[in-house]
């Protein structure tokens, strides 16, 4: 009995390429191990992002709280420094008029 030519030819084929489909599924494998790997770096990325901006969110807010102090603080002593003038200004009247 003779073999059918495009038989031994799809045979021939499939034998050739087997090895090409070996590597490419064991790729398809490493790729989707890769992908697991940077979708894990990525959540770990996110909540050091997260907790990173968290932290420089209280820092912030401390500043703030610190700036309204220091602003308080420069007000009061701008009000002190305006009541000085004003004092050294009728004293050295004062002191003019007592001269004459």
């Amino acid at each position: 009995m003779a073999e059918c030519p495009g038989k031994r030819n799809d045979d021939d084929l499939k034998e050739i390429l087997k090895p090409f489909y070996q590597r490419a599924s064991e790729a398809e494998d490493r790729l989707s191990r890769l992908e697991a790997v940077l979708s894990n770096k990525r959540d770990a990325g996110s909540e050091e992002s997260s907790k990173m901006v968290r932290e420089l969110q209280v820092k912030l807010e401390e500043v703030i709280a610190e700036l309204a102090a220091e602003r308080g603080k420069v007000s009061k002593l701008s009000i002190d420094n305006e009541k000085k003038d004003y004092r050294i200004t009728h004293l050295l009247r004062a002191l003019r008029e007592a001269d004459s």
